[in-house]
């Protein structure tokens, strides 16, 4: 990979206002570790470049000024570097927090769909051997045939409101689930929300910061 980093004034060992360090938005999870994997060695690179910087001066009649320069060069590439670092990092820290986000909806989803899945299609009653009618006498009377007829009328009607409150209570247990995962989707977008205006008070107070340390780069520069 080559160079992260392109910094405005450097050339020559010049003094400038530190340039907007421009970063290419990261894409992937892969592209992310090879940005910091970066950012490292040319981090080491600067510090090696400075100390050998530091020992030049030493030599020279203006030491002091010698040493200003390197540091401020060194300033100005690391504080490029950590541009970089915190936006790989940001995208690593946001691509898990949308994996487990989609979890969540998944999750979510397949839990309604078994919940419907059982609604509709409920489980057939077990048939218990005690509950199965005496045999009947080979010759019944008429009015032991009316009685018989509804008693099973009963039966029947008893089988189906108990099915039907079955049926009520799994419909309602479906409906709270959904009302849970509807639930739980404003929990997810409600953190979102609050992540989004962290990170854009984070990246308000770094710009903030930058300005900052560039005046104080300007008023250095000129007061010499």
């Amino acid at each position: 990979m080559t160079s992260l980093i392109l910094l405005a004034g450097l050339a020559g060992g010049a003094f400038a206002a530190p340039a907007a360090t421009t970063v290419a938005p990261t894409q992937t999870v892969a592209e992310a570790d090879a940005k910091l994997a970066e950012v490292a060695r040319e981090r080491a690179e600067a510090e090696r470049k400075y100390a050998a910087q530091e020992a030049v001066c030493y030599d020279k009649f203006f030491v002091n000024n010698c040493l200003d320069k390197a540091k401020e060069e060194r300033r100005l590439r690391l504080s490029a570097l950590r541009s970089v670092e915190v936006e790989a990092n940001h995208f690593k820290r946001k691509h898990a927090v949308e994996e487990r986000d989609r979890d969540l909806e998944e999750r979510a989803r397949k839990d309604a769909e078994d919940a419907a899945k059982q609604a509709a299609n409920p489980p057939k009653p077990r048939a218990n051997p005690a509950d199965k009618p005496a045999p009947r006498p080979l010759k019944t009377t008429p009015a032991q045939r009316q009685a018989e007829h509804a008693a099973r009328l009963r039966e029947r009607d008893a089988q189906r409101a108990s099915e039907a409150g079955e049926r009520a209570k799994k419909v309602e247990r479906f409906e709270e689930k959904q009302r849970e995962s509807q639930q739980r989707q404003e929990e997810i977008a409600r953190k979102k929300a609050e992540r989004a205006a962290k990170q854009a008070k984070r990246a308000e107070e770094a710009a903030a910061k930058a300005a900052a340390d560039a005046e104080k780069a300007r008023q250095k520069a000129q007061a010499r």
